[in-house]
Parts: C-alpha cells; sequence; structure tokens
C-alpha cells in the first residue's frame, strides 16, 4: 500500500525483540513512524468511549487509581485468557485501524521518503499481505525474555507467556522483505537498521 507516491513499510517482531530501538533508528533518520502502541494507549485513553467499554467488559478492576487504565492489570487477564484476548481485540482493533489510517494518511503529506507503521501483530492480521515492505526485528526467545524482565518489571514466567501467545518470530521472518537480527549490541543494531534504510530508499524511493 502507499500513497501521494510513498511507501508504506510495516516494521513488527516479538515482544522486546528490539522492534521500538529500530523505529527511534529510523526516526532519527527523518522517516516517520506511526507506533500502533501509541495509537493503542491512545484509543483508550480517560473520557474515551474506547475506555469505557473496556471497563464493561472486564470490570472496574482494570482501572488504575487516577482513572486511567491500568495495562498491567489488563494484559495479566489477557494473556492468561484466549477469549479475554479476543474480547479485548474487538474492543480495540478498530478503533486502532481507524486511528491508523488517519495517522497514515498524514504522514504520507510530509516530507518523509516513506511510512513506517510499527505494530505487533502485523503478520497475526494478515495487514503484512497489503504492504510491499515488511521489516521483522529478530531476537532470540533468552534475550527476548530477558529484555522483558528487565524493561517491564515482569516475571520471568509472565515473559514466557507473553512470547509463546504470540506468533513464532521464524513465521514472521518467513514473510519479511528484510529481517534486522538484534543480539544485544545497539551499536550493531542500529548499523543494521539503517543498511535496510538505505536499501529502502534505493529500492522503492528512488526518484
Amino acid at each position: 500500500m502507499s500513497a501521494g507516491g510513498k511507501t508504506l513499510v510495516g516494521l513488527t517482531g516479538g515482544i522486546a525483540s528490539g522492534k521500538s530501538t529500530v523505529a527511534h533508528v529510523l526516526r532519527e533518520a527523518g522517516v516517520a513512524v506511526i507506533d500502533a502502541d501509541a495509537l493503542a494507549r491512545e484509543v483508550v485513553a480517560p473520557g474515551t468511549d474506547g475506555l469505557a467499554e473496556v471497563v464493561a467488559a472486564f470490570g472496574k478492576g482494570v482501572l488504575a487509581a487516577d482513572g486511567g487504565l491500568d495495562r498491567a492489570k489488563l494484559a495479566s487477564i489477557v494473556f492468561a485468557d484466549e477469549a479475554a484476548r479476543k474480547k479485548l481485540s474487538a474492543i480495540t482493533h478498530p478503533r486502532i485501524a481507524q486511528l491508523s489510517a488517519r495517522r497514515i494518511a498524514e504522514a504520507m503529506q510530509t516530507d518523509s521518503p516513506y511510512v513506517v507503521y510499527e505494530a505487533a501483530l502485523i503478520v497475526e492480521t494478515g495487514l503484512h499481505k497489503g504492504l510491499p515492505v515488511l521489516i521483522v526485528v529478530s531476537a532470540d526467545e533468552a534475550s527476548q525474555e530477558a529484555r522483558a524482565v528487565a524493561r517491564d518489571r515482569m516475571s520471568a514466567e509472565a515473559a514466557r507467556a507473553r512470547i509463546s501467545a504470540q506468533l513464532p518470530l521464524a513465521a514472521k521472518t518467513a514473510v519479511a522483505q528484510y529481517v534486522i537480527e538484534n543480539a544485544g549490541d545497539l551499536a550493531a543494531l542500529r548499523t543494521r537498521t539503517l543498511a535496510v534504510h538505505e536499501q529502502i530508499l534505493r529500492r522503492f524511493c528512488a526518484t
């Protein structure tokens, strides 16, 4: 999918694989990045109908003291229950899709050479089939687990549950045009990301 002569590039990976770091490097290189996780927070922000529907479905126990959504508490519910995950997805995904479309259209009007859509579930939802380019950030499960524990202050057991709840990274890399391996070296990850950026510029953004 492209608009305004610009290519829409998907960016995905597993939990704690490093895709947010890759997105940061691309932003520094002048690329517009739409972060689906940020949009997911926006559609259930205090005062939204999205939050009201989540509370109606899961109870007031998912609210934090300030009235906002307690994402950790909600995550502990949905990652342990597939039916609950589907219920949450039915509430949030249509709203995220609508907001994403609007933000992507806005980004297409900027001077960014191409537009990146960063999301965890691009392959799971089949969205990659409509994208000319998919970047997958890959890391081994031990590294994912260690990073998730350090970053999100969750237990190793909870981290493993999150990883197992997602599509295996091998299934994602199998449909990617570009795979960026993240072995934990930030300098190497930056170099690999910029190399992919240059390849996309040459292949999809040549004038």
